[in-house]
């Protein structure tokens, strides 16, 4: 799985914002460890369970797309964790705004639909919501409510890109239709220049995460 991530947060336009935030109680087990007792016998050792990572919740959302069909290409994980110049995730870091927005697109759907979660006090904690909170309507289309499943998500129907400029103005191609290479070249070129840890506009970065996002779904 290669998770695709935004930044700076894209808070989906119409969902209100959490103003007291509470501790979630999302964690993961460890894995079993083998080691020898006393009479030199290997046995299996648990180790209880540990807090959830960021990439542990990335992983879950992604989980419960997949099974609803959609592709990890056409996810978007949206939140305040910095990227790298690389357009990479940083680690081990906590931003001041823990909210978390996950888009998908889906083949047929003329627009995403998209889940936001901010009521918790870590990002992981709240992608961990969005992953339960699905797992959760997957189960009512088990159990036989497929009409109240999709009028459910028709509520999550939302557009990724805030900002009104085109992908392509944003990106550079008014005169022809890059192919997917040509995007990610481009984007790397820009976040060079215009990264906020490099003395770039905060606002001109963001436009250019989201047109690279636009991007993706276009032309996946």
């Amino acid at each position: 799985m290669s998770a695709r991530k935004a930044y700076p947060l894209s808070w989906p336009e119409g969902w209100k914002r959490t103003q007291t935030r509470v501790t979630a109680q999302f964690n993961k087990k460890r894995e079993p460890k083998y080691v020898q007792n006393g009479t030199g016998a290997t046995v299996r050792s648990y180790q209880g369970k540990t807090r959830l990572s960021v990439a542990d919740a990335v992983q879950r959302v992604f989980g419960e797309l997949s099974r609803m069909g959609v592709r990890d290409d056409d996810i978007i994980i949206s939140t305040n964790v910095r990227l790298r110049l690389d357009g990479s995730p940083r680690s081990d870091e906590e931003p001041s705004d823990p909210g978390a927005a996950v888009y998908w697109q889906k083949k047929g759907w003329p627009i995403a639909r998209t889940m936001a979660i901010d009521q918790y006090r870590r990002v992981a904690d709240n992608l961990a919501a969005i992953a339960a909170t699905l797992e959760a309507m997957r189960a009512i289309e088990r159990h036989g409510g497929a009409v109240i499943f999709e009028r459910a998500f028709l509520g999550f129907a939302a557009l990724p890109e805030k900002a009104s400029q085109p992908w392509r103005e944003v990106l550079g191609f008014d005169t022809h239709n890059p192919d997917a290479r040509e995007v990610e070249d481009r984007f790397r070129a820009l976040v060079k220049t215009h990264h906020p840890d490099q003395g770039g506009d905060r606002d001109t970065f963001e436009r250019i995460v989201q047109a690279r996002e636009a991007a993706r779904m276009e032309i996946a």
